[in-house]
C-alpha cells in the first residue's frame, strides 16, 4: 500500500474499493484528492489531477472533471465530461472543435449548440468560407476556422467527420479530421484544443473504433500544443474515452 495523488471523477471512488480518501483540497479551478490504493495504480499512473472545467468555462454539474494524461514532456491530454460550448482555457489561445457538416451552416448535436453558443454572428462567417465546390465549404476529413465570437474561446475549427456506414475508408477519413483540425491549430498558434466525439452522433461512427482514432491520432499529431482536451457530453463515450486512454497513453 502507497499513497499517491490521484484524482477521479467521484463515480469512480465510490464504486472502487480499494481507493482510500484520505484528504480533500479544492480551488475554485482545481480539486485534487490524496488517496492510498493498491498494485492497480501502475495501470494508469500517467493519470496526475482531475479538475473542474478549465479557467474561463464556469462552472456546473455538467462539468465532472479532467483526468489527465501525459503525452510528451510539453503536452497533456485532457478527458472530461461537460458542455464543449462552455470550455475555455485563457480566451485567445483555445479553440474547440466542431463536428461540422460539408455546409458549415450549423446542423444538429455539437454542431447547432456551438453555432447556438457563438451566436449569428458564427454562421456569417462560415457563410464566407469560400466554397470548395457547390455547397461544400469543407469537405470530410478537412479542418476550417473562424472566430469564437459568443464563446469563451477564442476560436472554431470546423471540421467534418465521416458518416460511418457510407464513407468507403472512415478511419482515414475520422483520422484526417483530427489531424488537420491540430494542423490548423499549430498554423493559428492555438495553444488548447477541445474535440468533441467526432461523427459519434448520427454519423454512426461506433464509440470504440471512433476513441481508438482519435486518441492515436492526438497522440500522433500534438506536438507543438500544450494540451489537447477531449470534452465528452455523455456518460457512455466519455467512459469509452477514458479507458481507450488508459490503453494508448497511460504507462
Amino acid at each position: 500500500m502507497r499513497a499517491a495523488s490521484l484524482s477521479l471523477p467521484f463515480h469512480k471512488f465510490l464504486s472502487n474499493p480499494t481507493l482510500i480518501v484520505r484528504s480533500v483540497t479544492h480551488t475554485p479551478s482545481v480539486l485534487r484528492t490524496s488517496i492510498s490504493t493498491g498494485p492497480c495504480i501502475a495501470a494508469i499512473s500517467s493519470i496526475i489531477r482531475v479538475s473542474t472545467m478549465s479557467a474561463g468555462a464556469g462552472s456546473g454539474d455538467n462539468n465532472i472533471g479532467v483526468v489527465e494524461f501525459a503525452l510528451s514532456s510539453s503536452c497533456r491530454l485532457k478527458i472530461q465530461k461537460g458542455d464543449i460550448t462552455q470550455w475555455s482555457v485563457d480566451g485567445s489561445s483555445d479553440a474547440i472543435v466542431n463536428a461540422a457538416n460539408e455546409r458549415m451552416l450549423g446542423g444538429g448535436g455539437v454542431d447547432g449548440a456551438i453555432h447556438r453558443a457563438a451566436g449569428p454572428e458564427l454562421k456569417e462567417a462560415c457563410y464566407k468560407v469560400p466554397e470548395d465546390r457547390p455547397g461544400v465549404r469543407c469537405p470530410t476529413g478537412e479542418a476550417r476556422i473562424t472566430p469564437g465570437f459568443r464563446l469563451a474561446a477564442s476560436h472554431v475549427i470546423h471540421t467534418v467527420g465521416p458518416i460511418y456506414d457510407v464513407d468507403k475508408s472512415p478511419e482515414a477519413s475520422l483520422k484526417n479530421a483530427y489531424r488537420n483540425s491540430l494542423v490548423v491549430a499549430k498554423e493559428k498558434n492555438i495553444q488548447y484544443i477541445a474535440f468533441p466525439a467526432i461523427s459519434c452522433g448520427v454519423y454512426g461512427y461506433p464509440y470504440d473504433k471512433a476513441a481508438s482514432v482519435a486518441i492515436s491520432t492526438v497522440k500522433e499529431f500534438a506536438n507543438g500544443l500544450k494540451e489537447v482536451y477531449f470534452v465528452l457530453f455523455s456518460d457512455d463515450i466519455y467512459d469509452v474515452w477514458l479507458e481507450k486512454a488508459k490503453v494508448l497513453v497511460g504507462n
